[in-house]
């Protein structure tokens, strides 16, 4: 069905990333397409998409698949029919219904006249009945732009399906409808996603390692047996290799020295004997080639170990990951940071909450907000924050500085490379080789610090959006997150708990990771899907 032959790609800049990558998949298969953050995972899926041109290699495809992107916020121009491809059609549509019968309209319309019926079953399908496709994609939440994509898979019926990091912004029933969906499917699927239930849905997994493909039989749950088992085995082999370069360096050391007593006792001999000046100087320079060609000996054996080193390295994960350190916030506990009194927003000409909520936000405090899918979760960080204000109602901001990361990480300036949107940020004027040392915690190496923010993934751009808030003279009074867990493999969540956990300021968190929110210690909950009593944001 989809066969790539030694497919290569560069990122703008000319970084590689693939080089002579395969991978052939059948139809009917579903694949869960897994790999570290960075490792060019959704860069795969535009490939397969045909989004992306490679700079090498063979494609070869009976079918045109059908994307799920994994971030929304370049549809956010475009409305409901326009993002899902259909605009053209539905207007070809109406136009012919209203007797336009034109040549271009019926070219347009390509005799699909069930289009319309096909988007409003498909929008019922995900629960998006209240979603209308002339409607705007910015006035969408992100579980709801989430399910307009999702919906367009029965729109278009495609033979391949990627989905890239689908269950992000789902909350629990949105999950339950993919889960159900994936199950049921017979369409070929190949899926990012670091949803473990998502994953042991899928029957083959296939991992994506320094530019190559890995294919194992099996779940999620089988793949990561094997993966324990080979890491497992990697750590012995270099443990075994550190012993053997100790092991060679020290016989070195000894034949070195024990030859160089040898050729001491051995001039001595000679001077004791009245050798000529001419013989001595012949014996000399035999014990030297002599000395010379075991130390080359010895040195290669060295340098084969070595090398042999360094690859066992590279393959092994690392296990320090990000160093986070976030400098203390100022301002005492209990201080108000934030009241709102009967506040709401005006949408569609309806009010989004039922009733007009108060909420009042302390500084020390850790809170989270939980509710469904367009319940206005995101509505509320940005009012938090100031980016809107209210329809209706008083807000008090009694804070200076709140960093905001969105689902999206807008604060990141696409067109500047990493080095210099850490620039943005650096107002205590580091120097460039601190700036450096800085990004070098947060996993960009020396590679990465020119590379384009606009070819980072989820992950790569949630690091560095940590960074930069690391990088402020001033550390922020409250940092306002919006499913911060979502582009982040096992290993990176565990460090960003930490360091959230490290920081004794105000936290405002939107997360449907109710693990994630449990290792945070939440002091209270405010859940916007039934937490209005008495006009009130209800505290658990």
């Amino acid at each position: 069905m989809l066969l790539l032959q030694n497919i290569s790609y560069s990122h703008p800049n000319r970084q590689p990333l693939f080089d002579n990558l395969q991978l052939n998949v059948q139809a009917g298969e579903k694949i869960a397409l897994t790999g570290n953050n960075g490792t060019g995972k959704s860069t795969l899926l535009r490939l397969i998409a045909r989004e992306l041109t490679p700079s090498g290699g063979q494609y070869h495809s009976a079918v045109h698949p059908y994307r799920v992107p994994q971030l929304f916020g370049q549809f956010d121009h475009l409305t409901v029919a326009q993002a899902l491809r259909v605009a053209d059609k539905l207007q070809a549509l109406r136009a012919i219904l209203e007797g336009d019968v034109t040549t271009e309209n019926m070219t347009l319309l390509d005799d699909d006249w069930s289009i319309d019926d096909r988007c409003r079953a498909a929008l019922q399908q995900w629960q998006l009945q209240e979603v209308d496709l002339q409607q705007s994609m910015a006035t969408l939440s992100g579980g709801q732009q989430a399910r307009v994509f999702l919906a367009g898979i029965a729109i278009h019926q495609p033979e391949c399906i990627l989905l890239d990091e689908p269950s992000n912004h789902l909350d629990q029933e949105g999950r339950r409808l993919l889960y159900d969906f994936i199950r049921s499917t017979t369409t070929t699927l190949i899926v990012v996603s670091h949803d473990r239930t998502l994953m042991n849905l899928l029957n083959k997994v296939i991992e994506l390692d320094r530019g190559q493909v890995i294919t194992y039989g099996g779940n999620f749950k089988f793949y990561q047996e094997q993966k324990s088992m080979a890491l497992d085995a990697l750590a012995d082999d270099l443990k075994e290799s550190e012993k053997s370069l100790r092991k060679a360096r020290e016989k070195a050391r000894e034949t070195m020295e024990r030859q160089n007593r040898l050729n001491a006792r051995g001039k001595q001999k000679q001077e004791k004997a009245g050798v000529a000046r001419i013989m001595m100087n012949t014996y000399r320079n035999a014990a030297e080639n002599s000395t010379a060609k075991k130390a080359g000996m010895h040195q290669d054996k060295i340098s084969e170990i070595r090398q042999s080193l360094q690859e066992l390295r590279e393959a092994t994960p690392d296990t320090d990951g990000m160093r986070l350190a976030f400098r203390n916030a100022t301002g005492h506990h209990g201080k108000v940071l934030f009241r709102a009194q009967g506040i709401n927003i005006r949408r569609n000409n309806n009010w989004l909450w039922p009733n007009d909520p108060d909420l009042e936000l302390l500084s020390g405090e850790r809170v989270a907000v939980t509710g469904n899918n367009g319940s206005g979760k995101t509505t509320l960080l940005k009012l938090v924050r100031g980016e809107w204000q209210p329809d209706r109602g008083e807000v008090l901001r009694g804070f200076k500085n709140a960093m905001y990361i969105d689902q999206d990480y807008s604060l990141l300036n696409r067109t500047l490379t990493v080095s210099e949107q850490a620039q943005l940020f650096n107002d205590g004027a580091l120097e460039q080789h601190e700036l450096n040392i800085r990004l070098t915690r947060f996993l960009f190496g020396k590679d990465d610090w020119h590379k384009s923010c606009s070819v980072l993934s989820g992950g790569e751009s949630m690091r560095l959006a940590l960074c930069c808030l690391t990088l402020q003279q001033e550390p922020p009074e409250l940092i306002l997150l919006d499913e911060p867990t979502n582009n982040l493999d096992l290993q990176h969540i565990t460090i960003l708990t930490e360091a959230l956990n490290s920081f004794d300021g105000t936290l405002l968190i939107v997360s449907h990771d109710q693990a994630f929110l449990d290792q945070l210690g939440i002091s209270r909950t405010v859940n916007l899907s039934v937490s209005f009593r008495g006009g009130s944001m209800y505290r658990y």
